[in-house]
């Protein structure tokens, strides 16, 4: 069944769009809106929970607003429900000034009686800092991405100075925070909408029937089907032109680029990169790409006594050979990584003495540390291509035979999508072959998430590594208003990488978006999927 089918018997499900269109206008369909494919089955549709996926990298964009957005060229801060801040001497108060005038969504279950304000804020974050707000533990009460960040740590506290002024005090100074603002994760609710689910005791539909300001409201989800986004009518840079998007995210039937060719789909995600060549050489589609600002990479779990070794560590760098992986997945559109930070970054260290390919010197590594051939590891791999890595299988098994050539049996183990969150991985396994698509432009985006201590303690860091001089550089480049200092501080901070080997940087890869020729107005950012707001169709 197609997803436009799938689309119209919808109409008469709980939640109809009225004016559903008869099943044999298919033509109808394709006029009010579009088919999205290639990502997985959310778990919530509240991007604070989680850190990553698609209700993170692309449904967030569509239902909410925060505070900032980032300029996909320059990195930095924009305007978007704040129209200004200001930050005090010290760097310790950052006021934020609203926009009037930004009309909730309005659903089936939920109708709003006021505009966005101050309130608004200060609920959305005092969720994620206080263990005693009524919504903090609800849905598992884990929010991973800002554990990462120490985010309840820094924020001391979160005041409503006027109906339309909210006024952040941190603990230390913070030169990310305004570019954490702008993330995909620091999106605003409504307050109105979490009292009334409060005193109905049904706290849990914040996170699942959500309610934002941004340019679509969810207006349908069939878990492993599909879900519908309907226009928002009152958003506040003026109605979407599209009707709706509806997110094909079935596995049965024929793959994502057979529904793409058959128009299925409108726009195919992250289509893999042998799938390239059949697009382009199709005029009825558009491809369009975006250098991004991500990294694929093996986590090595340091909590196991095997790896615990630097040496052992830095053989299984050594034995990887990064160009063949450049060639045979990426088909030459990736890079290959020297750093954890790819090259784009402002911080990224061009003079990094990063061990290469050297399988010689991986053997004789090996053979120190002990295991001369006797090596056996798992590696949890994901099988979801993302724009970091993407055809995840092939990759793990080129790693395979890379490490066999050394004596290292590697046994895979895969499942359709892995969690960094997922006790079994970070417990159980010796590697993870996994990725990072930066939140935003700061270097601390890449290095504080992925390898600090507190985001070992948050689940983030699944290479269960933490040191304590690693953090310290970290915070320190948080703290100094000085651009070449920071730059020094990172650089440090990328040379304990080199030593010390946690992960293993693969490549830096390009995402891709493939949309037929009808669709204009689709955006990308290095950052994830922009806004619907702007896409509309010509035909």
């Amino acid at each position: 069944m197609s997803a436009y089918t799938r689309l119209l018997l919808a109409c008469f499900g709980l939640f109809s769009l009225i004016g559903c269109s008869e099943p044999h206008q298919d033509s109808n369909i394709r006029s009010r809106g579009f088919v999205y494919c290639g990502q997985d089955t959310p778990t919530t549709f509240n991007p604070q929970l989680i850190d990553g996926g698609l209700t993170a990298d692309t449904l967030a964009a569509q239902i909410f607003d925060r505070l900032l957005l980032l300029d996909p060229i320059s990195h930095q801060p924009l305007p978007s429900l704040a129209r200004s801040w200001s930050v005090s001497d010290d760097g310790l108060e950052y006021t934020f000034n609203l926009r009037k005038g930004i009309e909730f969504q309005s659903t089936d279950w939920f109708k709003p009686t006021r505009q966005l304000n101050a309130q608004d804020v200060v609920f959305s974050f005092r969720r994620i800092i206080d263990p005693s707000h009524p919504f903090h533990k609800v849905s598992g009460g884990r929010y991973p991405w800002f554990e990462s960040q120490g985010f309840s740590s820094l924020v001391d506290n979160i005041e409503v100075v006027d109906s339309h002024t909210v006024k952040f005090t941190l603990a230390r100074p913070d030169n990310a925070f305004l570019s954490n603002l702008a993330t995909t994760y620091a999106v605003i609710h409504s307050q109105e909408y979490a009292q009334s689910l409060l005193k109905a005791g049904k706290l849990h539909q914040l996170d699942m029937k959500p309610i934002g300001t941004g340019p679509f409201y969810l207006s349908q989800y069939l878990p492993n089907d599909l879900i519908r986004l309907v226009r928002h009518w009152g958003y506040w840079q003026g109605a979407a032109p599209m009707e709706q998007v509806v997110f094909d995210i079935s596995s049965r039937g024929t793959g994502t680029l057979a529904k793409l060719l058959s128009k299925e789909c409108d726009v195919l995600s992250s289509p893999v990169a042998s799938q390239l060549p059949v697009i382009s050489n199709s005029e009825e589609f558009e491809l369009i790409a975006q250098t991004g600002m991500n990294v694929a990479f093996v986590a090595l779990n340091n909590s196991k006594s095997e790896l615990k070794d630097p040496r052992v560590r830095k053989a299984i760098n050594l034995a990887i050979n990064r160009e063949n992986l450049l060639n045979s997945v990426y088909y030459g559109t990736g890079t290959k990584a020297k750093s954890i930070l790819p090259p784009m970054s402002w911080a990224y260290n061009h003079s990094s003495k990063a061990l290469d390919y050297d399988p010689v010197k991986s053997l004789a590594l090996l053979k120190q540390a002990g295991f001369d051939k006797n090596l056996s590891l798992t590696m949890w791999v994901p099988l979801e291509p993302r724009p970091y890595n993407p055809s995840p299988r092939k990759t793990a098994e080129l790693i395979q035979a890379d490490l066999n050539a050394v004596g290292v049996q590697l046994k895979i183990l895969s499942q359709d999508t892995l969690s960094r969150l997922s006790s079994t991985v970070a417990t159980n396994s010796d590697m993870v072959l996994t990725g990072w698509i930066a939140d935003n432009g700061d270097p601390d985006n890449f290095l504080r998430p992925l390898l600090s201590c507190s985001a070992k303690s948050a689940g983030l860091n699944v290479a269960n590594w933490c040191n304590l001089g690693f953090d310290n550089l970290l915070e320190l480049a948080s703290r100094t208003n000085k651009l070449e200092q920071r730059v020094d501080y990172y650089h440090l901070a990328q040379d304990i990488l080199d030593t010390e080997v946690p992960i293993i940087p693969l490549a830096h890869g390009v995402h891709f978006q493939v949309h037929h020729q009808s669709l204009g107005g689709l955006q990308m950012s290095p950052f994830g999927t922009r806004s619907f707001s702007s896409v509309y169709r010509s035909e």
